[in-house]
């Protein structure tokens, strides 16, 4: 893919990653928030979070099923709007359900499971969001970065465990974002074998190799 067409990519998931805020706004400046305005940004904003973040976490599984490079260009934009996404959700819960009553909070957290579920995926994606520069790549090295973005799976599980318990009678788009999350992570584990058995068909063979070398 060429430079112009990365960067019109880029523009374009920035585009549309930031319509569903813009739209929100819009809204507001209609006074069409429905009868239950906190409600609604609440749920809005969760929505558009996990379907970022499994768009984020599509971009590896793409790659490896069609055999293009240019997804993974697209992984860290998405996971940082997942994070802003999430920042804002939990922030009209804390300034606008609660107003900052931090015993209430910790109440809430620790008695509703839905609730706990959704401050371990935010947790989750703070040190994600922290390491997203080239310069905290370089400083943590390849690999203890990549283990560490290995966090995210961990955010879309608590994300989708958390719409599922969250979610009303009567919605079903619950599931969807479930199964998706399912068929992300198994095409991930597949690879993650075929790499292991190829990597152990290499070792024989290049066992069998060394000792044949080494037959008189």
């Amino acid at each position: 893919m060429s430079r112009r067409a990365r960067i019109a990519l880029k523009a374009a998931i920035w585009g549309g990653c930031l319509v569903p805020l813009g739209t929100l706004v819009y809204w507001y400046a209609r006074d069409d928030l429905t009868a239950n305005p906190i409600s609604f940004v609440t749920t809005t904003l969760g929505d558009w979070t996990l379907r970022i973040l499994l768009a984020s976490l599509a971009m590896t599984p793409i790659r490896l099923v069609l055999g293009v490079s240019w997804p993974i260009t697209l992984r860290r934009l998405l996971g940082l709007f997942a994070f802003f996404y999430v920042c804002l959700h939990f922030s009209v819960w804390i300034v606008l359900d609660f107003f900052f009553d931090w015993h209430r909070m910790w109440e809430d957290i620790v008695k509703r499971p839905y609730i706990t579920m959704g401050m371990l995926g935010l947790l989750s994606l703070i040190p994600l969001a922290a390491t997203s520069t080239a310069g905290m790549i370089k400083r943590l090295g390849a690999r203890r970065w990549r283990r560490l973005h290995r966090l995210v799976y961990l955010a879309g599980v608590a994300g989708c465990v958390h719409f599922l318990w969250l979610a009303k009678v009567g919605r079903t788009d619950q599931y969807w974002y479930v199964a998706t999350l399912v068929l992300l992570l198994s095409i991930r584990l597949g690879d993650v074998a075929l790499r292991a058995v190829r990597r152990r068909r290499e070792r024989r063979t290049a066992t069998v190799a060394t000792a044949e070398i080494r037959m008189p």
